[in-house]
């Protein structure tokens, strides 16, 4: 029989983490719960999605607003990929001077 890992406790208790940043109990625990691998798969998702919708012609609010976060993320994520090398070229024009439109 193998036991999970025991992860570190709390030294508070979630209703006290939920009062202390303004979320409710059920987000502590939810977010408590997540493991990291599925986090980091799940961010590193939004990131490529974030490249992916640049590429197309969508601005840093117009990114923000489609994946619900804030345009500060975007520009952040944007200005990494950009630092890491990852080429941020939009698309070519469609040949009707517009950049081809999303779905």
């Amino acid at each position: 029989m193998t036991q999970k890992p025991m992860r570190e406790r709390r030294t508070a208790t979630a209703r006290e983490l939920a009062d202390r940043f303004g979320v409710s109990q059920r987000t502590v625990l939810r977010m408590v719960a997540e493991e990291r691998s599925v986090y980091e798969g799940r961010s590193r998702q939004r990131r490529d999605r974030i490249v992916e919708l640049h590429r197309q012609g969508l601005k840093g609010y117009e990114i923000a607003r489609e994946l619900s976060v804030s345009a500060g993320l975007v520009s952040i994520r944007l200005r990494e990929a950009r630092s890491a090398g990852v080429d941020l070229t939009r698309y070519a024009d469609t040949g009707e001077g517009e950049i081809s439109p999303r779905r």
